[in-house]
């Protein structure tokens, strides 16, 4: 399977993740799944809830709070994405998947975000070299959640 995006979309994620730099961007993706590729109609950005640290801590504690930040982590509300994931499903889309930015890091997961991944779902990466969007790639996490598989990304 691929994921496509179109290029206002990849657009917006890039300049999602250059405002949020030096934190790291999230977002979700909404669209369809044919079987052979997950058609994105939306990039849907949305606040890093690591930057409100309290609330942050209340839902996923960080492990090492001394070394992770919004600098290197997100956490998107839960809320929030029940909030987006309705809204889609009422004008007939799904979550294909999700973006997050790693600010001057390369564009592939890390354990972190594979043990907060599921299956099937896209995961589109941007890395933020000193500010500026550079290289992106998705990914998907396989079924026995082992590692994250690429996956082609197509404009």
């Amino acid at each position: 399977m691929e994921i496509r995006l179109k290029i206002d979309q990849l657009e917006s994620i890039h300049s999602h993740g250059e405002r949020e730099y030096p934190n790291e961007c999230c977002g979700m993706l909404l669209g369809r799944a044919d079987g052979a590729a997950k058609e994105v109609s939306e990039a849907v950005p949305l606040k890093n809830l690591r930057l409100d640290s309290a609330r942050a801590q209340e839902l996923l504690p960080l492990e090492d709070p001394g070394r992770e930040s919004e600098k290197n982590r997100f956490l998107i509300d839960p809320l929030e994405q029940l909030r987006v994931e309705r809204e889609a499903r009422k004008r007939g889309l799904d979550v294909v998947g999700y973006y997050h930015s790693h600010p001057d890091h390369p564009a592939r997961p890390s354990n972190y975000d594979r043990e907060h991944a599921w299956p099937w779902y896209s995961y589109v990466i941007l890395s933020v070299e000193r500010g500026k969007a550079a290289e992106m790639t998705s990914w998907v996490l396989s079924e026995d959640r082992s590692q994250f598989d690429p996956e082609p990304l197509k404009l």
